[in-house]
This record gives C-alpha cells, sequence and structure tokens, in this order.
C-alpha cells in the first residue's frame, strides 16, 4: 500500500458513480435472434447498468427444465462470442459456470453465484415462457425478494406467483 500524501481540494467530494448493478439474460439462447441481444445491451446502456451477463444453459439443464432439444452448448457459446465481437461491447459478458459444471445446474445454484460474482442489484431478463417456468419453482418466492425480473415479451397466460408478484417484474417490450 502506497504512503504517498494526495492534497485534496477543501470540500473534494469524489464524483458519484452512475452505474448500477447487473442484468443477468437468463436463457438457452437457442432461437434468440441478434436483435434480441441488441436490445439487451440497449436495456443495459440506457438502464446505467454496469454489466451484461449472458448466461446460456447447459443441454441438462434445457432437458430438465423444458424437454426442449437444443444445439450443443459451445455452438450457442460462440455464437453469443460472435454477437459481442461484432459490436464491440465491453461490459457485456458470457457466464460459463455451466459448462465448468456439465450438468444440470439448478436455477437456484445459478442465482446464488450470480448474486456471489456480480455487483447488485441483479435484474434477470427472461422471455415470458422462462419466466412462468421459474415462477413454478417453490423457491421463486425466495428469490423474488432479492431480484427483479424484465421480461423480453409478456405470456399469454402468466404463472399466478408472477400475478402475485406484479410489482417486482416488468416487461421490456421494444414497440
Amino acid at each position: 500500500m502506497s504512503e504517498t500524501v494526495q492534497k485534496m481540494p477543501f470540500g473534494y467530494e469524489p464524483p458519484v458513480d452512475e452505474l448500477k448493478g447487473t442484468i443477468v439474460y437468463y436463457d438457452s439462447f437457442e432461437h434468440t435472434t441478434e436483435r434480441e441481444l441488441d436490445l439487451a445491451a440497449y436495456i443495459t446502456k440506457e438502464r446505467s447498468f454496469r454489466k451484461l451477463v449472458l448466461y446460456p444453459l447447459h443441454e441438462q439443464s434445457l432437458k430438465r427444465m423444458t424437454k426442449e432439444e437444443v444445439s450443443p452448448f459451445y455452438k450457442r457459446e460462440d455464437r453469443l462470442h460472435e454477437w459481442k465481437r461484432d459490436r464491440g461491447e465491453e461490459n457485456v459478458i458470457v457466464e460459463r459456470l455451466e459448462i465448468k459444471r456439465k450438468k444440470y445446474t439448478p436455477i437456484d445454484s445459478a442465482l446464488r453465484h450470480l448474486t456471489e460474482t456480480y455487483p447488485k442489484p441483479l435484474f434477470l431478463l427472461l422471455t415470458g415462457e422462462m419466466a412462468n417456468l421459474f415462477a413454478s419453482y417453490s423457491s421463486f418466492e425466495e428469490w423474488i425478494v432479492k431480484i427483479r425480473l424484465l421480461l423480453t415479451e409478456e405470456p399469454d397466460r402468466l404463472h399466478p406467483r408472477l400475478l402475485e408478484y406484479k410489482h417486482r417484474w416488468e416487461s421490456v417490450i421494444q414497440k
């Protein structure tokens, strides 16, 4: 640690950091378009968030959650890295927790990791279908008070828990 004396003018206030928290785009990224990724990056900048974390789900996680067949993780991840490179996005991170585990990762474990790793507040960007799925889990009520949800589209039928916690989420549909 440096013991260099620094002189500051009387009444100096350090500049306030305008950036806050993290948006986590939690999805399979199988059918996600570049427009949707651009929308996520735009929301991050517009709302002055520090980071956008793209969290692609492992095939095993998706198989347990939705029974949907998806392309291999590395192909979906490569597409995200390519999008990031093409846009020159500095504040975008492609999270690799799922590939390190190489197996099903419950959303609780993923959220615990994300809240410990990235600056708060934590906002979860989800599709309407994924939000309904998240609301169906028993741990939803525990997590919804710690994080907020941003939905890329509002589903036709909302899960009853999403209706109950309507004040903790909002739809960010680009019109």
